[in-house]
């Protein structure tokens, strides 16, 4: 892919610290964006108007949004462990998109891009709360995919399990000889995907070679859910 796929670009990534954030900055610098990498929790209800702000005018927004997954028993799980999880993952893709959406609208020319789950795809135990918080973003990108369509902004998500990143698949995760078996025995491509195979497709769905997918959900997972 062409190291200039990005030139031009002026590109918001949130939680830039975590998940895939960091490597989504390298590259999508590597291909020419201006890259707007913005740390700060999404979770108050007006951060995300004050960070799409700050920014200032943006042609890509990636909400790359993270928090430690819980792993509580489904009759176990709190109210306050569902509210967190969902003040994290759902609750600021809204506010996100109303503040960033109408410039793009008004110019007919933009792109939200939503790192996500393939927990949401495929049935995994101890991970309800999760799962569901996933499954809400995915099914937010695919109707308002749509909708934004006929004003030429493209909304799509990655659904991810199995890539490298330190959120998920710390180093002291990758070197437990369980997990090694389990990548084995569960993900047909035999290791995780890469940080920069993921990004590098990031970086294409954020490009203007890309400007044919609405509302589309793209697992990126080393063949997990396809079994």
């Amino acid at each position: 892919m062409s190291s200039h796929m990005l030139q031009g670009k002026r590109i918001l990534i949130t939680q830039a610290d975590a998940f895939m954030g960091p490597v989504l900055c390298e590259v999508f610098a590597g291909h020419g964006a201006a890259v707007v990498a913005n740390t700060r929790s999404l979770v108050d209800p007006d951060a995300a108007a004050a960070v799409v702000a700050a920014a200032g005018a943006v042609d890509v927004l990636v909400a790359n949004l993270a928090l430690p997954a819980p792993a509580t028993p489904v009759s176990d799980v709190s109210e306050q462990e569902w509210r967190d999880t969902f003040a994290a993952l759902v609750d600021p893709l809204p506010r996100l998109l109303r503040a960033v959406l109408p410039p793009m609208i008004e110019r007919r020319a933009g792109k939200v891009l939503v790192m996500g789950s393939a927990s949401a795809l495929r049935g995994m135990k101890r991970a309800s709360t999760y799962s569901a918080a996933r499954g809400a973003q995915l099914a937010y990108v695919q109707a308002v995919g749509v909708e934004l369509a006929a004003h030429n902004v493209q909304v799509n998500a990655i659904a991810q399990n199995f890539v490298d990143n330190p959120t998920y698949f710390p180093a002291e995760v990758q070197a437990n000889p369980r997990f090694q078996e389990r990548l084995k025995r569960e993900v047909p491509l035999g290791r995780l995907v890469g940080a920069r195979e993921d990004a590098e497709f990031a970086a294409y769905l954020c490009s203007d070679a890309a400007n044919c997918f609405v509302g589309q959900v793209f697992p990126v997972c080393g063949g997990w859910v396809a079994r």
